[in-house]
């Protein structure tokens, strides 16, 4: 099968210090991939090799099934079709919005040229700005113009780092949503470079996650935040809540019930992590009595700090506001211990 990106066992170091190892993983055609960890990772390191903006010591690079870095190779970014839109998405401040789509398709006549300017820029509702100068732009505006600018040549793959980040929360979300459209329609491969676990869920159809220079997980939205390899991956996407256990009789022993603990040892030690969604209110004699200690409206949900004197430490809980608990209630709370993961602790 080809592929649109496929990295083999990509290794850079600097200074000495491994930056990326034995990264493989590839881009399939219409996908959108999300390389996802936190600052200093390796992955944006990885989207500059894979641009060409870097060279690997180890490893190859293939775009559209041809290899473009990798020993004895290494092929410019302007030679490998791809499509680059990075942190800081400068447009050119003398030509106009148009004219930066049309930068790329020099090749093309004028009446072609022209045509996919016009077909982009209507496609992201940027048409009547199509003469205006990029200062005169907002930044949602000028994001959009430089993914359409990098989309117009009809790249191989789309290369992306960070490319919302510099937009505030709620022009993020629309801009967001607006490439995401752009790109699945047009069936561009693309690999978006990010930290923010959020952004990852919304626009991935596959998630990379990747810590100290290698990737740890892969796997959709859905197999990443419900099956996390590690610790590392929970607490990526918010796992606040954290027990300690011991395996008995095939299963683990906690406040909020039993936990099957099947292909684990008698007498291991465990972590236990669930997030503040496992945690509910509810009607049963047997759940347990908690004190609200913090409460805090979080838009449409309220985060709650709840305590209990059977245990030295707090739990998180999330729930609809419609539902608001004060601080000082006392409440009786259950779990879905569906929700819970278990970990061998490291020693």
């Amino acid at each position: 099968m080809s592929f649109a990106l496929d990295l083999h066992g990509l290794g850079f170091a600097y200074d000495g210090r491994d930056v990326v190892l034995d990264v493989s993983f590839s881009v399939a055609a219409g996908e959108i991939v999300c390389l996802l960890g936190p600052s200093g990772c390796g992955k944006t390191t990885t989207l500059r090799i894979a641009a060409g903006l870097e060279r690997p010591g180890r490893g190859s690079v293939y775009v559209g099934g041809r290899q473009v870095a990798g020993p004895g190779v290494h092929e410019p970014p302007e030679r490998r079709h791809i499509g680059l839109v990075l942190q800081d998405f400068a447009l050119f401040p003398h030509l106009t919005v148009a004219d930066n789509v049309a930068f790329g398709l020099k090749k093309m006549s004028r009446s072609d040229r022209q045509a996919v300017v016009y077909e982009l820029l209507a496609q992201v509702g940027l048409l009547d700005e199509a003469k205006a100068w990029p200062h005169q732009l907002s930044g949602g505006q000028q994001q959009r113009v430089a993914l359409i600018r990098a989309l117009a040549p009809r790249p191989h793959v789309m290369l992306m780092d960070e490319p919302f980040s510099g937009l505030d929360v709620t022009l993020r979300a629309d801009v967001r949503q607006r490439a995401v459209e752009v790109l699945k329609s047009r069936a561009v491969p693309t690999l978006i470079v990010t930290h923010d676990p959020d952004e990852a869920l919304a626009v991935a159809d596959r998630i990379l996650i990747m810590r100290d220079g290698q990737i740890v997980q892969s796997g959709t939205p859905e197999e990443v935040y419900l099956n996390p390899v590690d610790p590392f991956v929970m607490n990526f996407f918010g796992a606040p809540n954290r027990l300690a256990g011991t395996v008995r009789n095939g299963c683990v022993r906690t406040l909020f019930g039993d936990l099957d603990a099947k292909g684990l040892q008698d007498g291991a030690n465990v972590s236990i992590y669930f997030r503040g969604q496992a945690l509910h209110v509810s009607q049963s004699p047997e759940a347990l009595i908690m004190r609200v200690k913090d409460a805090r409206l979080l838009g449409p949900v309220q985060r709650l700090v709840l305590e209990t004197p059977q245990v030295d430490t707090h739990f998180i809980m999330v729930q609809s506001r419609q539902d608001a608990l004060k601080i000082g209630d006392d409440v009786r709370i259950s779990a879905n211990l569906n929700h819970f993961q278990l970990f061998l602790q490291q020693l």
